[in-house]
């Protein structure tokens, strides 16, 4: 097992994509066997998907990224572009690409479903369970696509990744594939290595004691928490955060909300819970909360808290209890993906060296990819399976 990082920032696409594949032949010394790309919108996505086919990529699994990525080097991005890659070179495991447009399918789940088969053919693994399946798909469908996948694979396959993202939330996100480009579709690889898989997934948040239930929501629409609007009871909570906005009318509060996400228990660890978090960026006509992942009538939602400082430090935690979780250290590593929220990057944004900086120090300098997310899915300690936002999942692949 043998993993190298690449990355750009030049205006071209196609010298972008020959920049990558040039630094990845170099550092992982062979091919690499499977590839996940992060690129921003302002690139030309077409034209990378083409270049890299030219230039002998085998199965590449891409989705665009919030201004850019982050790897071990530091964060790519020069004026909001910027694209970077990571390479796995295992002659000894097996990895598979699969995409399935939704634009074609009966559902996210049956797109789910069917991404599955694909890449397991890709892998020449069909019918076989994966170690790990890595996940990428438009933002809105994403508790639907992990279900989709577990009713396939049952709940014991832990499922990692990160929504597709743009520079703005103006809906010019993509994913890419040796197969295709899209705008609307579901990526899934299933990964068979040769080498062990560490992972966690953490909200970074720390639970207030303010806690209410969900009275009336459709989908990621919460109207009423405890039989009054939403919004009306989120500023209460949050003494007035959305004030101005309630007397103004303005709609979009996506950066009032980064530090008081809302959080539902989904289990414990030694009598502490750990939380699925949901992300409030709009006021409705009816003063509720949209929010970036699904409630439903019943959930019990806390107000969760975190600090610029919390979200600068957490990225570095995560990466560490994924060792813990499998008793090793940086020694026993080849590198690692993350996900990012591109929510809290944007407001760290001018400390981003610094996440880095934490990054590094928790892997020993060993070769990682960051995306930056419009949601994030992984697998908590318990073994569950969720998609929610303001959060971060660290996948590290063993060394051989």
């Amino acid at each position: 097992m043998h993993i190298a990082t690449a990355d750009s920032t030049l205006e071209s696409s196609k010298e972008a994509a020959n920049q990558l594949w040039e630094q990845l032949s170099d550092r992982l010394g062979n091919p690499p066997d499977w590839i996940v790309i992060a690129p921003s919108v302002s690139y030309d996505i077409p034209q990378l998907q083409q270049t890299l086919n030219s230039l002998g990529a085998k199965r590449f699994h891409g989705s665009t990224s919030c201004l850019g990525a982050m790897t071990e080097r530091g964060v790519v991005n020069t004026e909001g572009r910027g694209i970077a890659a990571f390479g796995i070179a295992d002659p000894d495991g097996d990895y598979g690409v699969g995409e399935i447009s939704l634009d074609t399918t009966a559902s996210p789940e049956a797109a789910a479903c069917q991404a599955l088969d694909a890449a397991l053919s890709d892998a020449e693994r069909p019918g076989e369970v994966p170690d790990l399946i890595w996940i990428s798909a438009p933002p809105g469908c994403e508790e639907r696509v992990i279900a989709g996948l577990e009713s396939s694979l049952g709940a014991g396959v832990p499922i990692v990744g990160g929504s597709s993202a743009d520079n703005d939330v103006s809906g010019q996100w993509a994913q890419l594939t040796q197969a295709g480009v899209h705008l609307n579709a579901v990526i899934v690889s299933v990964l068979f290595p040769s080498t062990e898989l560490h992972f966690a997934f953490h909200s970074g948040y720390e639970p207030t004691e303010i806690k209410g239930r969900v009275t009336r929501a459709d989908g990621r629409i919460l109207y009423e928490i405890d039989g009054r609007p939403a919004a009306e009871v989120y500023n209460d909570w949050t003494r007035g955060v959305l004030q101005d906005a309630l007397t103004t009318g303005e709609q979009n509060v996506l950066p009032l909300t980064t530090l008081y996400p809302l959080g539902r228990v989904v289990g414990s660890v030694a009598g502490t819970a750990y939380h699925q978090l949901s992300h409030p960026d709009r006021i409705t006509p009816e003063r509720g909360l949209s929010l970036f992942s699904d409630v439903e009538v019943g959930d019990e939602v806390w107000l969760m808290q975190g600090t610029r400082q919390s979200l600068v430090e957490r990225a570095g935690r995560v990466a560490r209890a994924a060792m813990q979780a499998g008793n090793i250290t940086p020694d026993n590593i080849a590198g690692g993906l993350v996900i990012y929220c591109a929510g809290c990057m944007l407001t760290v944004q001018d400390q981003m060296d610094d996440v880095v900086g934490h990054l590094n120090d928790a892997l020993d300098g060993h070769p990682f990819l960051g995306s930056f997310t419009f949601g994030e899915q992984g697998c908590f300690i318990g073994g569950e399976n969720r998609h929610g936002n303001l959060m971060i999942s660290v996948l590290l692949l063993g060394e051989s």
